[in-house]
């Protein structure tokens, strides 16, 4: 069975847009990826078969140039559906099992797709970069501060190609937009507003209830220190306690927030300060469901991040977005494409990429994936340059994780802007890092 064309709506007439931003050569560049020759395959082993991690799965099946071996969780009732859905795209089978560690020691695999919980991220990248794999991880990659250290020195001690999700970054209209305003299209950018804002149920008040029997517990908590099982963490709500998740900001922040400071070209900034608090239910959920973080730079600029995870009402007319704000005028980014103004407001350049795509949608399919798992492909395969990179993407994480920290302690954070390290504050510095369960210690 042929694989479709891995395309962005009217992807052809685009390229030589992308071409020019990415790096590709051109309409016939991806067609060219899609030979037989083993050495222009990537063949990937799923961490994960729900949500994200089965998006992943299948796009990983229908790209050019990558084929799917094997998928795992620790939830074994979605594997024979999505095992079908992988052949249908694909025309192979993969095989399935709970535990992703088998595919550490396959030889065939060259790279293990992350889709597991945050708290996984970066311990599961250095042990498949310890057994020679690639990675493509999930965002935010690393669950605290001292992980996103972690990540990038096992990314630079094993040299094997790391790739964060957040796939805005291969999308041809964003990469587009950050061509226009370094040419001036808005002057000098000096302040970016990244936003996100969903109505979430509240998750209520859970109670130690026995472990189900599709359901590896054990394997599930991997990197975390041992807890009853309660029956409202799993599948979803994870992502709200500390133990295992990482809040709304890195959550979902992390996708605007990256696009503020590609924007502005910063990099680590120097204070930090966030306010919020959770505020909508009175439930089990330990993060924020409003927070507004602000990040000042040395450079003048400032990004200020705000999210609500309870509340829809939208920013600018969308759920989430961007606005880079200039000497000259501004420019609103979001997953659809960018519009810039004037400084009178008067709109003067659209780029849209025509689709509709539900920006909420707490999986993220869509043709961004695809380009972005593509270009992940062609830079194992051929060296292409890689559009989010583990180091640079965890600039960005590591930023929204010391603004988590900056509203858990309750004041302004100053940062030493040449490491993203806190200064002269103790308290905060002892959550750089966590604890973890007794022999699973990540370590390089």
């Amino acid at each position: 069975m042929s694989k479709p064309d891995v395309n962005r709506r009217d992807f052809i007439k685009k390229t030589a847009l992308a071409g020019a931003a990415i790096g590709l050569a051109g309409p016939m560049s991806i067609a060219r990826a899609a030979g037989t020759n083993p050495s222009d395959q990537v063949t990937v082993a799923v961490m994960g078969g729900r949500s994200r991690a089965a998006v992943l799965a299948r796009t990983f099946a229908q790209v050019r140039g990558t084929v799917v071996k094997s998928v795992f969780d620790v939830d074994n009732r979605p594997l024979a559906e999505l095992a079908e859905s992988v052949s249908e795209r694909q025309g192979r089978k993969p095989e399935t099992g709970t535990d992703f560690r088998r595919a550490l020691d396959d030889p065939d695999i060259d790279a293990l797709v992350i889709g597991a919980p945050d708290f996984w991220h970066t311990p599961a990248t250095i042990m498949a970069l310890q057994a020679g794999k690639h990675v493509y991880v999930e965002k935010p990659g690393s669950h605290n501060p001292a992980e996103a250290e972690l990540i990038v020195r096992a990314q630079q001690r094993y040299g094997k190609v790391v790739q964060m999700g957040n796939q805005q970054r291969s999308a041809p209209e964003s990469i587009q937009a950050m061509k226009d305003i370094a040419d001036g299209i808005i002057g000098e950018p000096y302040y970016a507003k990244a936003f996100y804002a969903n109505a979430r149920d509240g998750i209520g008040r859970g109670k130690i209830a026995p472990v189900p029997d599709w359901l590896d517990y054990e394997l599930w908590q991997g990197p975390a220190p041992r807890t009853p099982y309660r029956d409202n963490i799993i599948h979803y709500n994870w992502h709200w306690f500390w133990k295992w998740g990482t809040g709304e900001a890195l959550n979902n922040g992390t996708h605007e927030y990256d696009i503020a400071r590609w924007a502005l070209g910063v990099g680590h900034p120097n204070r930090i300060s966030s306010t919020g608090g959770r505020f909508h239910f009175d439930d089990d959920w330990e993060f924020y469901d409003v927070q507004n973080i602000n990040y000042e730079f040395a450079e003048g600029k400032a990004i200020n991040w705000e999210g609500r995870s309870a509340n829809g009402f939208p920013f600018y007319g969308r759920g989430r977005g961007t606005t880079i704000h200039g000497t000259k005028g501004t420019i609103m980014i979001d997953r659809s494409g960018y519009i810039v103004y004037d400084l009178d407001n008067n709109e003067v350049k659209r780029v849209m990429d025509g689709g509709d795509v539900d920006h909420l949608d707490t999986v993220g399919g869509g043709d961004m994936t695809d380009l972005h798992i593509h270009n992940f492909a062609q830079a194992i395969t051929r060296g292409e340059k890689q559009n989010s990179p583990i180091d640079e993407g965890q600039i960005s994480v590591l930023a929204l994780h010391l603004g988590n920290i900056s509203q858990y302690v309750g004041r302004s954070l100053n940062i030493d802007p040449r490491n993203g390290r806190i200064i002269g504050d103790s308290e905060a510095m002892s959550m750089w890092s966590r604890s973890y369960e007794t022999g699973w210690e990540p370590r390089i």
